[in-house]
């Protein structure tokens, strides 16, 4: 999930991945870095979110080269978006796009199986959002603090672990501020 605050955006994930009730992986990172201050959370096949992530880390910093400016959030969630789109019959992917940039501040985009880009106030995904989104609807409003928004994604994050058979293992989360990650 990933909640934007006043000056960033906070992203959280738990770290189990399952191919259907095995657990494969106790302790995988599902958000990744593709940018200085864009990151993507990941959900649905481990391979193709991966692949595709390697693809956009590449994308941004070929056009970073070539314009000479770091490529806003949009542009990122865009590239990803084109991308699952274009291959929505072969891939289960599922992610976030989370970051700042000067123009936009903290954004927030979900892209959904079929590649659909929608800029949120916040955003859930994977097959623990389903039992968390009363909750977040019930704790989110516009304009948190930065400690408010990380607390809530643990919180939130941690509800689905306990809910979901498919979650769990730890909590990873990531703060995108203009400063730093």
């Amino acid at each position: 999930m990933a909640i934007p605050f006043d000056g960033g955006v906070v992203m959280g994930a738990d770290s189990r991945t399952s191919t259907g009730t095995y657990v494969a992986v106790r302790v995988a990172d599902k958000i990744t870095q593709v940018h200085d201050r864009i990151w993507i959370c990941r959900s649905g096949s481990a391979a193709d979110t991966q692949a595709l992530t390697d693809y956009v880390r590449h994308y941004l910093g070929q056009l970073a080269i070539e314009t000479g400016r770091a490529p806003t959030v949009k542009v990122a969630a865009h590239v990803m978006r084109r991308l699952i789109y274009e291959n929505k019959d072969h891939l289960q992917a599922g992610v976030i796009v989370g970051g700042w940039d000067p123009a936009e501040r903290g954004a927030v985009y979900n892209i959904a199986l079929g590649g659909t880009c929608t800029r949120l106030p916040f955003a859930l995904g994977g097959s623990g959002s389903s039992y968390i989104y009363g909750l977040v609807d019930h704790r989110f409003r516009e304009g948190m603090g930065r400690e408010e928004a990380q607390d809530l994604v643990k919180k939130c994050i941690s509800h689905a672990m306990a809910r979901d058979g498919s979650s769990g293992g730890i909590i990873r989360t990531v703060v995108i501020t203009e400063e730093k990650c």
